[in-house]
């Protein structure tokens, strides 16, 4: 049992340390570098070279049925979905089977439509204190369920 952590620009990494140490689950940290590694032991800091995808590659290289994994990437939690693993967003939401292939085609058509139109960027809405509270629930649910013997 395994926390990955796609950590450039996860704003759940120390959360994510506390539920997964409570577990007592390795937590592998995937990133391009420039993050203060951690003292924990529980805590692999993993970096990989400079390139489009080179940490979700590597992520979705691992995972498996026994793993949870913490991204905002609709690819990469469509091929970890895929491999049989726990897949949460920062905000605690979860990818599942049943959803992860409606929100791909949706991030689709979004850059699609962003494309046909630069004025349309957006912006999402600012990252909370519940965002934190429900991803820390969500990824002690997640460790539970993978922790279970099927």
């Amino acid at each position: 049992m395994a926390v990955y952590i796609d950590a450039d620009a996860c704003p759940v990494k120390a959360e994510a340390e506390a539920v997964a140490t409570r577990h007592k689950a390795t937590m592998y940290v995937v990133s391009n570098g420039g993050l203060r590694p951690s003292p924990n032991p529980l805590v692999e800091m993993i970096y990989v070279p400079d390139g489009p995808d080179a940490a979700d590659m590597w992520i979705a290289d691992r995972v498996g049925p026994d793993d949870v994994v913490v991204t905002g990437d609709i690819p990469l939690a469509a091929k970890c979905v895929e491999s049989g693993a726990e897949v949460i967003r920062h905000n605690g939401e979860r990818f599942t089977q049943a959803n992860v292939r409606e929100q791909l085609a949706m991030r689709d058509l979004m850059t699609d439509l962003r494309a046909a139109d630069p004025f349309r960027q957006g912006g999402g809405k600012p990252f909370s204190k519940a965002d934190r509270a429900r991803f820390r629930q969500a990824l002690d649910t997640a460790l539970r369920r993978v922790g279970t013997p099927r």
